[in-house]
């Protein structure tokens, strides 16, 4: 597990990298089939990325690259699932709130993460063995893993008191979500905590927000590094049908609602 988490932190950085090449342009927008946007970004961090996952002989789910059948997919008992560009509407918007994401998943559940901010050089990571997850804002994007690992500080949940932090997206929060806060609010104070992409498990997992209600769509690649973050720190991801926690290489690729607490 630690050469894994080592590949993945270093690809997750040299994709911001290639992401942050095309930030500084002006850069071109294309509308996907499923009407999200595209831009260069997301396919030249796809193709470093995936060149450092190739070299693994885990398969990899990758939201830029061509989805493999199920019927294939299902005798797989670990794979990578990767967004390359988490928040393209933040990096559009040029407000920094994008991130690459990388997991690893094992038997359906996510157990190493990696999430990196490109314009704050802020990582995120698990833990080789998933016990805890780690934080470091990097002085220089040429630095060593294994000073990464010796520098990065551990992350931990915040207790739960009042105000209660609930966070949210700047692009999506819809009348269930509204509904969510109105409840707590019956009993307690409520705070706004607004943040794009994946950012949004790390505010959690690093006790700088106490919940985060998701109840519009995501895929698997949005969801799977924050989830391993988060899990590693004691950070529920529950599946708000099954009350349970995500599932990830479902056939359908699309997340049920979830909600991110501690």
């Amino acid at each position: 597990m630690k050469s894994y988490l080592e590949t993945a932190i270093m690809a997750a950085i040299d994709g911001g990298k290639a992401i942050m090449e095309v930030y500084a342009t002006d850069f071109d927008v294309e509308i996907k089939g499923d009407d999200s946007p595209l831009t260069i970004a997301d396919q030249n961090a796809n193709t470093i990325i995936n060149s450092y996952l190739v070299n693994t002989p885990i398969p990899i789910i990758s939201e830029e690259n061509k989805q493999t059948n199920y019927s294939e997919r299902k005798s797989w008992d670990s794979c990578w699932i990767v967004d390359p560009l988490d928040g393209t509407k933040e990096f559009i918007k040029r407000n920094g709130e994008f991130t690459v994401n990388i997991a690893l998943v094992k038997n359906g559940k996510p157990h190493l993460g990696v999430i990196y901010v490109p314009v704050s050089k802020t990582i995120y990571y698990t833990a080789e063995d998933a016990s805890t997850s780690f934080k470091l804002v990097l002085d220089d994007e040429n630095i060593s893993v294994k000073e990464i690992i010796k520098n990065a500080v551990q992350m931990k949940p915040a207790l739960q008191n009042e105000p209660v932090l609930v966070v949210g997206s700047r692009s999506h929060l819809n009348d269930k979500t509204k509904n969510f806060i109105s409840e707590i609010e019956k009993n307690k104070t409520v705070e706004i905590v607004s943040k794009g992409s994946s950012l949004k498990f790390c505010l959690v997992a690093e006790g700088e927000a106490h919940v985060y209600p998701r109840f519009a769509p995501t895929m698997e690649w949005d969801t799977a590094a924050g989830h391993a973050i988060c899990a590693a720190v004691g950070v529920q991801v529950i599946d708000q049908n099954t009350q349970k926690p995500l599932q990830y290489n479902k056939e359908d690729l699309l997340n049920p609602f979830f909600l991110v607490s501690i």
